[in-house]
């Protein structure tokens, strides 16, 4: 009986839209073909990271020369092309002269030997409509990371899920949703913080929505959101240590308006839909089939603001929307829309009284909170 043996391919192609898990990806596999290559000469890292056509052709320079380069003490190289960023869809990529070098790129991988050199290439993002990639595709030890979409909330979430898993913890209820909203969509960040979470829980197996309230800042919203929390909370107390613990470090006073001003934005529009019977909140946070219904009703009049925004209430996660609304008595319609207006009267103090910012808002959060 005659066995199939698996084809070896010439070079290894890692792609996706996220480059952190590209690299990273790209970098496991490098790490495992020099495992046993004592000699640090046959080992090299390119970059392929261009900002424009003559950087794309230095590259594809460098990496040809490396490419046919022979190992000085006999056995293989193991080249890696990393950070390639000419195969998307931008200018430079987009550029004739761009085109006509990917061509020899793909000449140089198709000539390789994977008997004398094995080769890495990493590249993100990149737009697979093209010739090359499907080329790739085919050709190569080819692998996609990341899904091949543009980092949407379901597809971080399955990465952070994989994540734990790996790391041997789950996430509780809540937990996932809160670490979203606090990070973004920061691939980089999101892994670090379930690492950091994993490692605080010690024997534990289980990371809770008040772990991530404790232990993850909310970079999504920047670094002030205490004083935000503290002051939608209505605790002057809170909001006053808030602000001299902003101020205290050399903080500016104007992010701290833009954090309040998108948070009182968003609690605006929930509670005209709440007073407008049009959603409902209840102790798991906004109904979901009234929000849907709301997007439907309300969704066209958000010209302008299609991307996530605090000036379009439809573009938001319902779960963060629900924490935001239930994490203290939402103030009524008036008080809001007051809110709004002494912040842009702080800005205007602030700009006429310059030496006084930390005054200015201490001021403004009496005349809020009183």
């Amino acid at each position: 009986m005659v066995m199939d043996v698996p084809e070896t391919k010439p070079f290894i192609f890692v792609c996706g839209p996220d480059d952190f898990l590209v690299n990273r990806l790209g970098k496991e596999r490098f790490d495992a073909l020099t495992r046993d290559v004592t000699d640090e000469f046959a080992r090299e890292i390119l970059s392929g990271f261009a900002n424009n056509v003559g950087e794309v052709e230095a590259a594809i320079n460098r990496f040809r020369e490396s490419v046919q380069t022979v190992a000085m003490f006999g056995g293989k190289r193991v080249v890696w092309l990393k950070d390639i960023n000419f195969l998307a869809d931008t200018v430079t990529g987009r550029a004739e002269s761009t085109l006509k070098l990917v061509e020899d790129l793909q000449a140089i991988l198709a000539s390789v030997n994977p008997a004398e050199v094995d080769v890495v290439v990493t590249a993100a993002p990149v737009d697979r409509r093209r010739a090359f990639p499907k080329w790739c595709e085919k050709n190569a030890d080819f692998a996609i990371v990341g899904g091949d979409g543009d980092g949407a909330a379901q597809a971080l979430a399955g990465i952070v899920l994989s994540e734990a898993d790996t790391l041997g913890v789950a996430f509780g209820e809540g937990a996932l949703e809160l670490l979203l909203a606090r990070i973004g969509a920061n691939t980089r960040l999101l892994i670090e913080e379930t690492h950091k979470l994993a490692a605080y829980l010690g024997d534990e197996k289980t990371i809770e929505e008040a772990h991530v309230a404790e232990l993850t800042p909310n970079v999504a919203e920047g670094d002030f959101f205490e004083a935000a929390e503290a002051f939608f909370s209505g605790d002057l107390k809170w909001t006053l240590k808030a602000l001299d613990r902003h101020f205290y470090t050399g903080g500016d006073a104007r992010p701290i308006i833009s954090a309040l001003q998108n948070r009182n934005r968003i609690l605006l529009q929930i509670r005209a839909l709440l007073d407008a019977g049009e959603i409902k909140l209840g102790p798991r946070g906004i109904d979901k089939s009234g929000f849907e219904r709301a997007a439907a009703n309300h969704g066209r009049h958000f010209v302008g603001a299609p991307e996530k925004s605090s000036y379009n209430l439809f573009t938001q996660n319902p779960w963060y929307l629900g924490k935001l609304a239930s994490s203290a008595k939402l103030p009524p319609l008036r008080r809001l829309i007051d809110n709004q207006q002494e912040f842009i009267v702080a800005f205007e103090e602030i700009i006429q009284r310059p030496g006084d910012p930390d005054e200015v808002l201490r001021e403004m959060a009496v005349r809020c909170l009183t």
